[in-house]
């Protein structure tokens, strides 16, 4: 990540903290295996729930340690290895996505956060074997697009936190993953925007 060090450590501390409350829920309640029941339907609802939210948490809980790892790491780790770490992930939500219609849009996002920071590494990669100078970094037009997805999705993100039922901020536990998927949004915003 190009800019200031401190700029970049902020924003590792931030996105560390949100990947490691994410983490954290994954020991909320354990993912129950299938069974005949769940294969029936009877109690299928329940068991789905918890596994697509340990789905995002890990998701979540990954990709706040990698932008952080990332911020603070930037070019010194070789962009094809950034590369690896993100792309199989991608790949896969990717394909939940397109196989189960159930969070669709969910795994979608997560994908575009994968590939997003996949681009970043291969991009940053491209533009430091550059000597001398440094032009920018990837594609302005992807880079403009990746800019307005998450910061679009900043803004939803930042209302649905301040928006509670009734008017009142949701800032309880309920509100604690929004948070979290906010400043990810805002971490992912502000490290596109210095490539």
């Amino acid at each position: 990540m190009h800019g200031p060090d401190l700029v970049s450590w902020l924003l590792a501390v931030l996105t560390a903290a949100s990947g490691g409350y994410c983490l954290s829920r994954l020991r909320r309640a354990p993912c129950t295996p299938v069974t005949a029941q769940a294969v029936t339907g009877a109690g299928r609802g329940a068991a789905t729930g918890r596994l697509h939210a340990h789905e995002a948490d890990l998701a979540e809980g990954l990709m706040g340690f990698g932008m952080a790892a990332m911020a603070v790491a930037g070019t010194a780790v070789p962009g094809e290895v950034w590369a690896w770490v993100y792309g199989p992930p991608a790949v896969l939500l990717v394909l939940a996505a397109a196989r189960r219609p159930d969070r669709r849009a969910h795994r979608l996002h997560h994908a575009v956060g994968a590939l997003a920071m996949t681009y970043m590494a291969l991009a940053m990669t491209a533009a430091h074997g550059h000597a001398g100078h440094h032009p920018a970094a990837g594609s302005p037009a992807l880079t403009g697009a990746l800019l307005a997805y998450f910061g679009g999705y900043a803004l939803w993100s930042g209302s649905r936190l301040l928006s509670g039922s009734g008017g009142t901020a949701a800032v309880a536990s309920a509100g604690l993953p929004r948070a979290c998927r906010l400043s990810m949004g805002i971490g992912m915003f502000a490290m596109l925007l210095t490539m």
